[in-house]
């Protein structure tokens, strides 16, 4: 079955369930604030309904069901990563600040790196085999060619879309953009701890970098400076505590002169994420917002959904592309069905893979 072309074309690149806020080591502080919880689990479930808006083939099919909701998923959804990159600076600084060593650099970047490529081994066997039989069901674009060697020893690296290679499974690449902010902001309150800078001033720098000239770009999307302003503007809300200092207030000056120079939704919402943050700050009833088990529970396996959701996606929808006809509310139930399908996934990768490995690597 063929992709109906129903929406302007757009490159195919995933989009990452995760922040920082989802990856693993966040679930302690976040437990501190039940409203970073709240946007952490929000944020997973959006960007899952995205990949089912966008990768297809029964969003096709059910897209006369609800047209409206389903082009917002597949046109806006994605915008959810930036909530991710904003709490994955405010947690990443509150760490950091604690460690602010260059002789701990090398072991705090190993650690970073040990968290987030563990799990990959499973992730990359599950992929590939999801793909595989896939394959066999269905033709589609959302289908990847049989990967190279070169192709999975890049992605265990984190640099496989650096390096030019194509994501295995959408989620894949938001670790590696994850580490390179982390080993980017470790560098900083690193030199600011050893050169006595103010820490809160080199941060202003580079993400008035990012937000007023290299988020323009779009082929720097492989990089973390391109992605530092949203990311900064979290590690922003961590060094001011909720109060009005004036690098944050020159930070948040220079973002709505950075959104009147070039509008971006990305960057409004990161804009956003972070006044709620620090509002929440100041106001500590705010921060207990989201103080819910279930909400818990999700935000603590949002990790483990981005990374297993997209396999489980290429199955449900192969599965009903063979053998469900095309009607649109069996296929809107098929959405539903890869979306409960991933939480499942995600529940099972978090018990028996991500959590063992966890507990190993501490």
């Amino acid at each position: 079955m063929t992709r109906r072309k129903r929406l302007p074309t757009r490159a195919l690149r995933p989009t990452p369930a995760s922040t920082g806020g989802a990856l693993p080591g966040a679930a302690k502080s976040g437990r501190q604030f039940p409203l970073v919880n709240a946007l952490k689990a929000l944020a997973a479930q959006l960007i899952v309904w995205h990949h089912l808006a966008y990768y297809g083939p029964m969003s096709d099919v059910a897209l006369p069901l609800a047209p409206d909701l389903i082009g917002w998923l597949y046109s806006d959804g994605r915008y959810a990563v930036q909530v991710f990159l904003v709490l994955g600076g405010f947690l990443a600084a509150r760490s950091l600040q604690r460690a602010a060593s260059t002789r701990k650099l090398p072991a705090l970047l190993w650690k970073r790196y040990l968290r987030l490529a563990a799990p990959l081994p499973v992730v990359l066997i599950i992929a590939i085999g999801a793909n595989a039989l896939a394959a066999q069901w269905m033709t589609h674009d959302s289908l990847s060619p049989h990967p190279t060697l070169g192709q999975i020893v890049a992605h265990l690296a984190l640099a496989h879309k650096p390096l030019g290679f194509d994501s295995l499974s959408a989620g894949l690449w938001y670790p590696a953009i994850d580490f390179q902010l982390y080993a980017m902001l470790a560098l900083v309150v690193a030199l600011a701890a050893r050169w006595g800078i103010p820490l809160a001033w080199l941060i202003v720098l580079l993400a008035a970098l990012s937000i007023l000239v290299i988020n323009r770009w779009p082929a720097a999307d492989v990089w973390a400076p391109y992605f530092f302003g949203a990311y900064g503007l979290g590690v922003m809300v961590a060094l001011s505590a909720g109060r009005a200092t004036p690098p944050a207030t020159v930070l948040l000056v220079l973002s709505v002169a950075a959104l009147w120079l070039e509008f971006r939704e990305r960057l409004l919402l990161a804009v956003l994420t972070a006044a709620l943050l620090w509002l929440a700050l100041r106001r500590p009833a705010l921060m207990t917002l989201g103080q819910s088990h279930w909400i818990s529970w999700l935000a603590d396996r949002s990790y483990a959904l981005f990374l297993i959701h997209f396999p489980v996606l290429l199955l449900v929808n192969a599965t009903f592309a063979r053998h469900v006809v095309e009607v649109p509310a069996w296929h809107a139930l098929g959405m539903l069905t890869g979306y409960l399908a991933s939480l499942g996934a995600a529940a099972l990768f978090y018990r028996f893979i991500e959590q063992p490995l966890a507990r190993r690597l501490r």
